[in-house]
């Protein structure tokens, strides 16, 4: 089932202590909110604004020549900077935008982020192969969140390993 999968998934690949990310937000491709987790409930609504704002930023990025040029690079880079957040964006083929906002205090590297992005891709996919999940929905899954949570707290590993489930 694919709760046990982001359950495995969950447990068997995030095990450092990294500080990256403070929120991850999840958008339709109409730019309707899906999902917004943050390492600290009280910002929230800062987040949620601030994920807001950056819409523009990531349409301009979907509709400039580079990325007209090449379909494949899903990641978009750094949207912009504030005073104390980077916000980066990730954009998958079927138009699901993830954002992820880091701390300017506890900068991240670009391979890094990239590897975040996958992960939260990866957890994103499992959700979506669940029969239960209906797409567009508000995402409320327990295992998805459990994901999430653990790349807010920085928990996950940087082996090669994939997400092969055990034999």
């Amino acid at each position: 089932s694919t709760g046990s999968f982001l359950n495995y998934y969950t447990n068997y690949y995030y095990k450092s202590n990294l500080s990256m990310a403070v929120c991850i937000a999840i958008l339709t491709k109409d730019n309707c909110p899906l999902y917004l987790k943050c390492e600290n409930t009280e910002d929230s609504l800062k987040m949620h604004f601030l994920v807001h704002t950056s819409i523009d930023v990531v349409e301009e990025k979907l509709n400039s020549t580079k990325a007209a040029n090449d379909p494949r690079d899903l990641y978009l880079g750094q949207l912009y900077p504030n005073e104390d957040y980077r916000i980066f964006g990730y954009v998958t083929n079927t138009k699901i935008k993830f954002i992820v906002l880091e701390s300017v205090n506890h900068p991240i590297k670009d391979g890094d982020v990239r590897q975040l992005f996958s992960r939260i891709h990866s957890a994103y996919i499992a959700l979506v192969c669940n029969p239960f999940y209906v797409p567009g929905e508000p995402i409320n899954s327990a295992p998805f969140n459990k994901a999430i949570s653990a790349l807010l707290r920085g928990s996950y590993s940087t082996g090669s390993r994939g997400l092969a489930l055990p034999g």
